[in-house]
């Protein structure tokens, strides 16, 4: 899917040259009124030589868990938001608006209510994006404005809209977290997973990103890989475990993954992040890589293991601030559909 919407995106480019003059970072080549489906939502990360690592989602969709809004959480998964924070926060930023809107609101709560009490309706939509989103200046505000959970025989669709999405830096984070929390909504409503639907006002990737996006596209190696079924269970259950996790990884201590969570795909997570921290908990390239190699050999699914390896050859970073930004983090190689 990714691949053809680069491809669309390229001709398009080649045809009509530059889009739009964006805001932010320049000029981009832009498509007006994407759809993309998605059939099985669990194929959510690429096993492309250029794409391959699930990282940075991962701290993405942690951080829009934690409720937070604060720059010192995801700036060492995805660094480039250092760019839109006023004061060490980001005034658009998703968590807050998922679990506390209006300051007590827990959108979740509320679509697992409604659809338990009535599994049609056609009112299971989160709001992401508000009036006064536009009524007043902000340096940044959210790109996507609603999800619509639907409940239809027993499966669990979700659709998205978003106002704006950048292709190449978004879109991949985007499908990824969003796609986990259909999941993750799936198994809290005790219901199988559906399909994955997009809807997006401006697709575009800016001028800079271009040759990246040629790169990608010359690859030819776009296999995707899905992840494993998640288990029965309530996972919204499980994210304070989660994030008391991530906190001591933060921190530089060490944790036994199966310990942590008794289910071998959360223990994998679990191990993923410590993939990820292990960089700033190594003294030396040494003690990094066999690090990695024995979480690698912890992993209870082996499709993971190639993500591993891709961190080997990074260069350690323990005498960075642990809040600081990673500049190999967040990159638009870290997943793709």
């Amino acid at each position: 899917m990714l691949h053809q919407l680069y491809h669309d995106i390229d001709e398009h480019g080649r045809q009509h040259g530059g889009g739009t003059r964006g805001d932010k970072l320049g000029g981009t080549v832009e498509l007006l009124g994407v759809a993309l489906r998605i059939t099985n939502p669990r194929a959510r990360i690429s096993r492309s030589e250029n794409r391959g690592k699930p990282f940075s989602a991962l701290g993405e969709l942690l951080w829009y868990l934690s409720g937070s809004d604060k720059l010192a959480f995801i700036k060492p998964y995805v660094s480039e938001y250092e760019n839109d924070a006023v004061d060490g926060v980001l005034e658009g930023a998703y968590g807050p608006r998922l679990l506390a809107m209006r300051g007590n609101i827990d959108q979740f709560d509320s679509i697992e209510r409604l659809l338990r009490r009535k599994p049609g309706s056609r009112r299971a939509v989160v709001q992401l994006f508000n009036a006064e989103d536009i009524a007043t200046d902000h340096k940044e505000i959210p790109c996507t404005t609603t999800l619509q959970f639907h409940l239809r025989e027993g499966r669990l669709h979700l659709s998205v809209t978003l106002r704006s999405n950048d292709a190449y830096w978004g879109l991949p984070h985007d499908v990824f977290c969003f796609t986990m929390i259909q999941e993750m909504m799936a198994r809290r409503l005790e219901a199988d997973l559906g399909e994955y639907y997009q809807y997006v006002g401006s697709m575009h990737i800016y001028d800079k990103y271009l040759p990246d996006m040629r790169a990608y596209l010359d690859e030819g190696f776009q296999q995707v890989h899905a992840m494993p079924p998640m288990p029965v269970g309530n996972p919204f259950d499980l994210v304070p475990k989660l994030l008391e996790i991530e906190g001591r990884l933060r921190d530089g201590q060490r944790v036994e993954a199966s310990s942590e969570m008794s289910d071998p795909y959360w223990s994998d997570v679990v191990r993923l992040l410590q993939v990820f921290w292990s960089r700033r908990q190594s003294s030396s390239k040494e003690e990094h890589v066999r690090r990695l190699d024995e979480i690698r050999d912890e992993l209870a699914s082996g499709s993971y293991k190639p993500y591993v390896d891709g961190r080997k050859d990074l260069p350690i970073r323990a005498t960075a601030d642990k809040a600081g930004g990673d500049p190999t983090a967040g990159s638009a190689d870290d997943v793709a559909m």
